[in-house]
């Protein structure tokens, strides 16, 4: 595989990125939109992250799969580019899909969700293929040390996306007007506002696949680039993965069905289910801890899994996914819940409606651009002095490109700009810490998420609002550092190990609804002990896979 560095190669990559967050953060806009619209639940509503990032462990499982029973790497045979060809067209048929399952669909009509949710699984599909190729081929575009710095560069891009999307999405479905909470339930009750602006988006978005997929298909700058590696089988991890399928599977189903009748949920009922996530939540994390364990008395049939810190980084990317995703999902909810006695939220703030909170889960998905784009600085290869300069400016512009694309729709106030500029400071701090170290980026990152969550737990108003919002600022840069750290001293199976983390973009699917239905369990701002769950693993992880890679003798 050829390391030279192509930085045209890389720009037209970067356009897959900007898709992904595009996407991916407007679902945090579109979830608490179809909870009123549908007449939904919480966990209900979070099927949307289920389907999606769900799709993501089907379609790099099924990659897997069907490798290991002809023996030969599919995604090698057709070649990093056209994989991400493959994919996009895959997605621009979801995309497409979207516009017959909604035609017609009236407010309360529970049924025409699920197939949203079938349309967003094909879009999602079609990321994941994108996705399994598109990160390997990024750290082949150059020095692999210098790897995971072009990862924080295209998710820098792909945090542009997860800035706008959730105001593009919020103006396309509410327009420009800022509606009353009873004014904007009377005009979804009306009929007034649809599905058919969704419609279209969807058409419009399904198009800019075609194109892009063109764009790469005829692109003579962008190499093909496949591995050099034999394919790798690994029956064992094979048969491991199928399992945890199978019990996720039967965990969601017996749920599904328990949302079949009209009727309303008991508490025992919703125990149930609630028991039920935890099960297949449980399976995920024992799924790991034996594969770990089973590999280090016999490695044959392991493959990949064979190395601890693979397996450890498995988990690391189910959880940093699972919080990333499930804070921005769930933070509409927290704004949306008003206390009856008061009048207020759950924080104690004014309640917002669904047209009222693109801003702030754009500024949520906002600050993962800010930490991603202050990763990407050493691309450019700077000097000591100007970088320390620039670590300081960058986040700062990055706000600032945040504010404007907001100011579309909504001005944030003087309190609100100084509480997350003072978020950022403490971001700025850490970098400064961390001295580009993937270790210590995540050990103070994760510590810093840690410490985010149990503000936001245990205080109200603006403090515990962005304390939650601080959640974006400390993900931002936890993807780089995990994927370098797991796939360190893999050698052959390095592809395999590749498609392995990808799997486990499931922890996107899987964490959000657990956190949904402990929600709908006990309440809102409580249901965010989760995240601080995740975060913890995170921290543990940097201090494991830090002995374990030390006593390889990898370099790191």
């Amino acid at each position: 595989m050829s390391n030279q560095y192509n930085k045209s190669a890389l720009a037209t990559l970067c356009t897959v990125f900007f898709f992904w967050g595009f996407i991916a953060a407007s679902n945090s806009v579109f979830i608490p939109f179809c909870k009123t619209y549908f007449n939904i639940d919480q966990f209900q509503s979070q099927l949307v992250d289920f389907a999606f990032y769900g799709a993501y462990y089907i379609g790099a499982l099924s990659l897997f799969v069907v490798s290991s029973l002809i023996k030969r790497d599919i995604l090698n045979n057709w070649g990093y580019k056209n994989g991400i060809v493959y994919g996009l067209l895959l997605s621009a048929i979801g995309a497409f899909i979207m516009y017959p399952v909604t035609a017609g669909a009236e407010q309360g009509q529970t049924g025409v969700f699920y197939l949203v949710l079938i349309a967003f699984f094909i879009v999602a599909l079609g990321f994941s293929l994108q996705q399994t190729a598109a990160n390997p081929f990024t750290v082949a575009l150059g020095d692999p040390k210098t790897g995971s710095h072009r990862l924080n560069l295209t998710g820098g891009i792909n945090s542009f996306g997860t800035t706008i999307g959730p105001v593009v999405v919020s103006l396309v479905i509410f327009g420009s007007a800022s509606w009353s909470t009873d004014e904007l339930a009377q005009m979804i009750t009306n009929n007034e506002i649809t599905l058919m602006t969704v419609q279209k988006l969807y058409l419009g978005v399904g198009v800019l696949f075609l194109v892009a997929a063109a764009l790469f298909h005829f692109s003579k700058k962008l190499p093909a680039l496949k591995s050099d590696t034999a394919f790798e089988p690994a029956n064992k991890a094979r048969n491991l993965l199928l399992v945890l399928t199978l019990i996720i599977v039967g965990c969601f189903g017996y749920i599904f069905s328990t949302y079949a009748g009209t009727e309303a949920a008991t508490e025992a009922i919703e125990k149930i289910r609630l028991i039920l996530l935890f099960v297949a939540l449980s399976a995920v994390i024992a799924s790991v801890f034996y594969a770990n364990t089973s590999a280090r008395k016999n490695a044959k049939g392991w493959g990949a899994m064979k190395y601890p810190q693979l397996v450890l980084g498995m988990l690391a990317i189910f959880t940093y996914v699972g919080v990333e995703v499930t804070i921005g999902s769930n933070l509409g909810e927290l704004l949306k819940q008003g206390v009856a006695e008061t009048g207020l939220n759950a924080l104690g703030l004014p309640v917002l409606n669904d047209s009222q909170l693109g801003s702030y889960i754009s500024l949520y998905w906002g600050g993962l651009m800010i930490g991603r784009w202050v990763g990407a600085v050493t691309v450019f290869n700077p000097s000591k002095g100007l970088k320390k300069v620039l670590l300081i400016i960058v986040p700062y512009v990055a706000f600032g490109v945040i504010i404007l694309v907001n100011s579309i729709k909504y001005s944030f106030t003087t309190n609100e700009i100084l509480f997350f500029a003072i978020c950022i400071a403490v971001q700025i701090g850490g970098f400064f810490l961390a001295k580009d170290s993937p270790v210590k980026t995540l050990k103070i990152f994760s510590f810093l998420g840690i410490l985010g969550m149990l503000i936001g737990l245990f205080s109200s108003g603006n403090v515990a609002l962005f304390a939650f919002l601080s959640g974006g600022l400390s993900c931002s840069i936890m993807w780089p550092c995990i994927f370098t750290l797991s796939i360190a001293g893999l050698g052959k199976y390095t592809s395999q190990g590749s498609a392995f983390l990808v799997m486990m973009i499931l922890g996107g699917g899987i964490i959000p609804p657990v956190q949904g239905k402990l929600a709908d369990v006990f309440t809102i701002q409580s249901s965010y002990w989760i995240a601080v769950a995740c975060f913890a693993y995170l921290l543990f992880y940097a201090f494991r896979t830090k002995a374990v890679l030390d006593k390889q003798g990898v370099d790191y």
